[in-house]
């Protein structure tokens, strides 16, 4: 927790925050231990991202805190699906490019790659900047800056709508892909910590890990934790590598030839050089399950999240870590739902925002909302089929709340 609290406090300064109210985003972590985790790396007035805020506000507000401290997973592409992801935005129902990419960028690099300079743009197919009054409105209010990765950019124009056209009294603060790197490394640097000498140490550790990872991967639980990576990516020209384990090194694939050995100190330095970047595991190892800080996330991550604390248990009993055992078992409700659980049918941020001259009235509209109204149709759950196979699974009794890896949800 003393870690993440630094880490904290750094993120702050570089969102122009002094080191008071730095200090005091810190002092609201350790008092309320609450961290939003849903949403990628998405510009404010996305639909996925605005509604997750305007839910997240609602607790805010209802607790009088002064902060609103999120981590937004950068290591995404600009595309994740058909004209929806951090590189689009739909405005006056059209979908417009952000960065103005072309599509060679848009399906292969990752919006965290340092491979700038990126400039908002809210092109059309056609390659019109601005071509609705939305755009060009959204193109004046932004930074013009030139930025060195998609992720800053996206950062910094959050800011920038955040303190303009929220006017709340709660502060804004975004933990990226290269802050919880450090973040990383600092665990590294000290020798006694469990990420050092545990998880890394001789290497069997890790390995109990990933093959507990692959044995999630050929049962019922199939999909929920992939080993797309083995705990780092690899950053290389402005794309993600994945990386494997093997002979005490993690190695990419030709025509890559990337190499750094496992050891902490060989990837604490990785990891400060922007060499690699952690993975979804190693991220949620540092930002909550080991200084047991509650994650609000999507509705895949109420599943994936207690298997990674699960394979996090197998570690632990493997390196002998039973005083860290206990604590993890004594986490309640160490992870909720809380992305999309306000999804409006017809949902339109651009215009909706523009309500927030009086905060007040917005949200108290969302907060006498029921549940079952505020979520609209739950399509994320029921629509999903890796949800349809996990309800098939329960029906067929191949998973069931007993499960050795369902041991870990928390209280």
């Amino acid at each position: 927790m003393e870690l993440l609290l630094g880490c904290i406090e750094r993120a702050a300064r570089r969102s122009d925050y002094d080191l008071e109210e730095a200090r005091s985003a810190s002092l609201q972590l350790m008092a309320s231990p609450v961290l939003q985790t849903g949403p990628h790396c998405l510009l404010l007035i996305e639909p996925d991202a605005f509604y997750t805020h305007l839910f997240s506000l609602l607790g805010l507000n209802a607790h009088s805190r002064e902060w609103y401290i999120t981590y937004h997973a950068s290591t995404v592409s600009f595309s994740e699906k058909s004209k929806k992801g951090p590189g689009w935005l739909w405005l006056q129902d059209e979908p417009l490019n952000v960065f103005g990419l072309p599509r060679s960028r848009m399906d292969s690099f990752s919006i965290c790659g340092l491979n700038g300079p990126y400039r908002f743009a809210f092109s059309n197919a056609k390659g019109a900047p601005a071509p609705n009054d939305s755009a060009a409105y959204l193109l004046v209010e932004l930074p013009s800056d030139e930025f060195t990765s998609a992720a800053d950019a996206i950062r910094a124009a959050n800011q920038t709508l955040w303190r303009g056209k929220l006017p709340s009294p709660i502060k804004l603060l975004q933990l990226d892909d290269f802050d919880i790197a450090d973040l990383v490394a600092d665990h590294l640097d000290d020798a006694g910590s469990w990420m050092s000498a545990g998880l890394i140490g001789d290497g069997r550790v890790a390995e109990s890990i990933l093959d507990a990872m692959d044995r999630l991967n050929i049962g019922p639980w199939q999909g929920w934790v992939r080993r797309t990576t083995d705990f780092f990516w690899r950053m290389e020209k402005g794309r993600i590598v994945p990386l494997r384990l093997q002979e005490n090194a993690l190695r990419a694939a030709a025509p890559s030839g990337f190499e750094v050995k496992f050891r902490p100190d060989s990837i604490a330095a990785a990891l400060r050089q922007r060499a690699i970047v952690p993975s979804l595991y190693t991220v949620f190892l540092v930002i909550s399950i080991l200084p047991g800080v509650r994650a609000l996330g999507g509705c895949r991550q109420t599943v994936y999240y207690p298997l990674m604390r699960h394979l996090t248990a197998v570690g632990l009993e493997q390196s002998g870590h039973f005083d860290l055992l206990t604590e993890l078992r004594g986490d309640e409700r160490p992870g909720l739902w809380g992305h999309r659980v306000l999804k409006p049918a017809g949902g339109y941020p651009f215009q909706e925002i523009d309500l927030f001259g009086a905060a007040a009235i917005p949200l108290s509209k969302y907060a006498e909302m029921p549940l079952v109204q505020s979520s609209g149709d739950l399509a994320s759950f029921t629509g999903d089929p890796i949800w349809a196979n996990l309800s098939e699974k329960i029906v067929g009794g191949a998973i069931t709340s007993e499960s050795v890896e369902w041991q870990w949800p928390g209280s």
